[in-house]
């Protein structure tokens, strides 16, 4: 069996762990056997590492034997950003899964509380009056009743809790933010995720194609964890059990470009207001990002062939409408009474 000393010596050498010492590593701490010292060192050293397909996915079945599980019914979606991007950024993903579900995708969303940012999508949600302390009976009841619903990642992966001290304690983006996205507990078969770390998107997306997902890996140039309207983005597509990087501009698409400074958020009330008010039909930057990343959501969703531009081209079209004819904001309201 591994030991402590044995995977924290190899990371801090630089040396690659293979899928059973990972498991072994997140097993230990899912079961509460490993010290805040223990989760911190293999965190950091693992992320400044930097994680290979093999570890990565130990991690992931390691959180998967433990998970709740949670069944819907159909092809879902999540769009979600891995955090840690030190933007502050008003909470693209959020209002992109909104107007997705909006245009007719059932979005299974995963997240928790923020670590690292001033707002998380389960701080923001709340202002918004959608309840996220739901059974998971009724986390899939309201996917049905709303178009939409809200995986509590302390509620589907609660061992995660020894976690929290060391998470917290660092307040910095580590290995962790990557397994988010890569354990949703409904396992959707479409993902639009958005990864702060370089280095790392080609990673997951691998660990997608591996489980046979269509999944869109991006991270912007200026470092966002979403598709940006500030310059160019890198995306990584798996499908067929292959990864295809691309690169877009979104100048090639008609969308302005932004600045950081007009995607800045502030706290959960003054985002939760960014997000009302972009559903109900403000233009501007924000607005631009949201359309960009709902689109892309709604192209992985629909799987079409065809030039990557052009999906999401037509993914653009449709979050649109989904927001000018009152869909997205139709479908919030829906949530929060489904999820009340």
């Amino acid at each position: 069996m591994p030991t402590w000393p044995e995977v924290l010596t190899g990371l801090v050498a630089g040396r690659d762990l293979d899928t059973e010492q990972t498991a072994w590593a997140m097993g230990e701490i899912l079961a509460g056997a490993a010290t805040p010292v223990q989760i911190a060192g293999f965190a950091v050293a693992l992320r400044a590492k930097g994680e290979t397909v093999d570890e990565v996915q130990g991690l992931v079945d390691a959180l998967y034997e433990r998970a709740v599980p949670l069944s819907i019914p159909g092809r879902t979606l999540d769009v979600v950003g891995t955090g840690g991007d030190r933007s502050f950024s008003v909470n693209i993903s959020t209002m992109s899964a909104i107007v997705a579900a909006g245009a007719g995708a059932r979005v299974v969303k995963h997240g928790n509380r923020s670590a690292s940012s001033k707002a998380g999508t389960a701080d923001v949600l709340e202002r918004l009056g959608v309840r996220l302390d739901l059974p998971p009976a009724d986390v899939a009841r309201v996917a049905a009743e709303a178009g939409i619903t809200f995986c509590f990642a302390n509620a589907f992966h609660a061992a995660l809790r020894h976690a929290a001290v060391a998470r917290g304690e660092l307040a910095i983006a580590t290995t962790f933010n990557l397994l988010g996205p890569l354990a949703n507990p409904a396992k959707p078969a479409a993902q639009a995720i958005g990864c702060a770390f370089e280095g790392a998107p080609p990673l997951m997306a691998a660990v997608f194609a591996r489980r046979g997902v269509d999944a869109w890996v991006f991270r912007g140039d200026d470092g966002l964890d979403e598709l940006t309207t500030t310059t160019t983005s890198r995306i990584w597509e798996a499908r067929d059990g292959e990864v295809v990087e691309h690169r877009l501009d979104p100048a090639e698409l008609g969308v302005a470009r932004g600045t950081a400074e007009a995607l800045r958020g502030g706290d959960a009330d003054h985002n939760a207001d960014v997000v009302r008010r972009v559903l109900a039909g403000e233009t501007g930057p924000v607005r631009d990002a949201v359309l960009l990343n709902a689109g892309a959501a709604l192209a992985v969703h629909a799987a079409e062939d065809g030039p990557l531009p052009d999906r999401l081209r037509h993914g653009m079209v449709r979050a649109t409408a989904s927001i000018d004819e009152g869909a997205a904001a139709a479908t919030l309201k829906r949530w929060v009474t489904a999820s009340s």
